[in-house]
């Protein structure tokens, strides 16, 4: 067996922290489940594994320095084939008294060294079990198995219109093992949206779990409905008698058509608010609809609107120098 402070990369006069240090980074790289494409991997890593049992046992260390006994833990002299944690041709021998060959990698205090929530405590733990690890094909129990493998979930974009999002639908995917799946778009949803359906992705093997079917909410833009937070906003134009006398005009709502009534003296921008006309959340209440309205001249050029707009007097403010623009 190498020598132990070779195999760690160590100084002969090295701390316990320092060689403890030393063993959580190798053993993190060369851990055989990290590893599973390096046949060697596994003698590697009972290397460094034997060499810190000795190198982290105060009184293993010092016969080892005194030159007691070698790097595989054999008495140098009257040592018995069989006895004391390695054996008699220098294999690892676990205080389980599992030969590294078993796949066993002893009993380590596994939580000191890599930490109680460490992912590596718990790979050995359970390897320590027989039950393994993330590759416990590999270096886990004997017989253990091939481990399970979850299948790789699938992606899809499904493409409503803004009416569907809004208020919430059933649309049919087909998903690429051409089933067929009804997806509820629930009330609400955005574009962007991302629906989780349970095991419909890929299948698993070796017994894993199927993945699961991200579908993407896409949606489609709208002629004249628009989306501000929880309220829908629509731009509906109206006359210049409409606004200047006032009078009910039709809009058009999520739900279909509604009579709104445009009040006497309303401008460009005014905006009219239908309440529970927006978007439903999921604590049943609604947003609003927004109706802004914008005054449209008659087209052609009626001569009748420039004689009547000749006879008006000027107007006493500049309506930009009210906005602030000049």
């Amino acid at each position: 067996m190498k020598d132990p402070y070779t195999v760690l990369g160590v100084a002969r006069g090295a701390s316990q922290d320092e060689i403890k240090s030393a063993y959580r980074k190798l053993a993190r790289s060369m851990h055989p489940d990290v590893n599973q494409n390096d046949p060697g991997a596994e003698d590697k890593f009972k290397d460094i594994s034997g060499a810190y049992d000795l190198l982290s046992d105060p009184q293993k260390r010092a016969r080892f320095d005194r030159g007691e006994i070698d790097a595989a833990g054999n008495e140098h002299r009257g040592f018995r084939p069989g006895t004391g944690p390695y054996g008699a041709r220098g294999a690892y021998r676990g205080a389980s008294g599992n030969d590294g060959r078993s796949g066993g990698f002893g009993r380590f205090d596994f939580e000191s060294t890599f930490g109680e929530d460490d992912l590596f405590s718990e790979m050995f733990r359970r390897a320590s079990r027989g039950q393994g690890g993330p590759g416990a094909g590999t270096a886990g129990a004997a017989g253990a198995g091939p481990r399970p493998v979850r299948g790789q979930d699938a992606q899809y974009r499904l493409k409503v219109t803004f009416e569907e999002a809004a208020l919430g639908s059933t649309k049919r995917i087909t998903l690429t093992n051409r089933k067929t799946l009804d997806v509820r778009i629930p009330p609400g949803s955005e574009d962007g949206r991302s629906l989780r359906l349970k095991g419909q992705g890929a299948d698993g093997s070796n017994g894993g779990a199927a993945g699961d079917a991200l579908v993407e909410i896409g949606v489609k833009e709208h002629a004249f409905f628009r989306r501000d937070g929880i309220n829908v906003v629509v731009d509906v134009p109206v006359t210049l008698q409409e606004v200047v006398l006032g009078g009910k005009i039709t809009v058009p709502t999520l739900e279909g058509k509604v009579s709104v009534t445009v009040p006497e003296g309303s401008n460009t921008g005014t905006v009219l608010r239908l309440r529970g006309k927006g978007i439903p959340q999921e604590n049943g209440q609604r947003g609003d609809l927004l109706v802004r309205l914008g005054i449209t001249l008659p087209d052609p050029e009626d001569p009748k609107l420039k004689t009547l707009v000749k006879k008006l007097k000027d107007p006493e403010t500049d309506p930009r120098e009210q906005a602030g623009m000049v």
